[in-house]
């Protein structure tokens, strides 16, 4: 069982509960009365959406993530690789969490007279078979980043606020622009640790691309290209004050600083100063929705 549990990855579960949780928050604000039963629902959803793609997603980069260890063998664990689960318990560990997530979605929809919520589901695993599973790969065919962003900064928090909601016009859907940036600048940073062995094995990331400074830069400019897409949304919206939105601004604004910062010294297989460097962007991300969920939350129940 502890096996299983660390070749789930519990600390990058933020990157899809996050996003949920701002759905979530995002669908409150237009409901007549917030239904936490569908919150419950979607996290159990998000749940099986995780171990989906934590596993399946290890066993379809199984080959690169043994090259990485020979090459790198100093790394972190990879589960193929090192023994902590054969790739076989992988797959039907994740084809099962999958057909799970699916068949929880379409009950769900009946449950809470949700009719679109089963094919938002499958959408939404349809994003990342597109991503990693032959024959599209977007992940090795290039465009993965895109893909990711737009599964994890904009479907996932819209499935939620539908789940919320029951309507999938929500009117505060101008944050998400904002917040699929973030979620493109963390797709990009991802490939950073990954540029020698990504090369090798044929992967075609951004990094391997366009080298990592270029990599780097792109991964600041969309964070600052996010935040004031968040300022604006603000401004735009009559019931999205920039006080309501002013610690999330803040949150992206003062780690953005720290990673320009260690920026300088994240170079190719640098890892530890690559550690820090995403360290600090996936704060601005989860930090930054987190604190936006909470005062839409405050916001609607003030």
């Amino acid at each position: 069982m502890l096996r299983l549990f660390t070749a789930l990855k519990p600390a990058s579960w933020p990157k899809l509960l996050v996003p949920a949780f701002l759905g979530q928050a995002l669908g409150a604000v237009g409901a007549a009365e917030v239904n936490w039963n569908s919150a419950l629902a979607g996290a159990v959803f998000v749940l099986l959406q995780l171990a989906f793609i934590v596993l399946l997603n290890d066993f379809f980069d199984r080959d690169v993530d043994a090259l990485k260890r020979r090459m790198f063998p100093e790394t972190s664990q990879k589960t193929i690789p090192d023994g902590i689960l054969p790739a076989r318990v992988l797959f039907i560990g994740g084809v099962s969490a999958g057909l799970l997530a699916i068949a929880w979605a379409y009950q769900c929809g009946e449950l809470f007279d949700r009719p679109r919520m089963g094919a938002y589901a499958v959408g939404l695993l349809t994003v990342f078979v597109a991503y990693s599973l032959p024959p599209l790969r977007m992940n090795y065919r290039g465009g993965g980043e895109l893909l990711e962003a737009l599964g994890v900064g904009v479907a996932l928090p819209w499935f939620n606020a539908y789940l919320q909601l029951g309507d999938d016009r929500f009117r505060l859907w101008w944050v998400l622009p904002g917040f699929a940036a973030l979620c493109l600048a963390s797709a990009i940073a991802s490939g950073l640790s990954d540029e020698m062995s990504d090369r090798r094995g044929g992967k075609r990331t951004v990094v391997v691309f366009f080298g990592n400074a270029r990599a780097r830069r792109t991964v600041e400019i969309l964070m600052t290209a996010g935040g004031y897409a968040w300022f604006f949304a603000a401004v735009r919206s009559p019931m999205l004050s920039l006080v309501l939105i002013a610690p999330s601004l803040l949150c992206v604004w003062w780690c953005h600083r720290q990673m320009l910062q260690i920026s300088p010294r994240a170079l190719t297989n640098e890892f530890a100063a690559q550690r820090e460097y995403k360290l600090w962007l996936h704060r601005a991300i989860w930090w930054g929705a987190t604190l936006m969920g909470i005062a839409l939350l405050a916001e609607r129940f003030v």
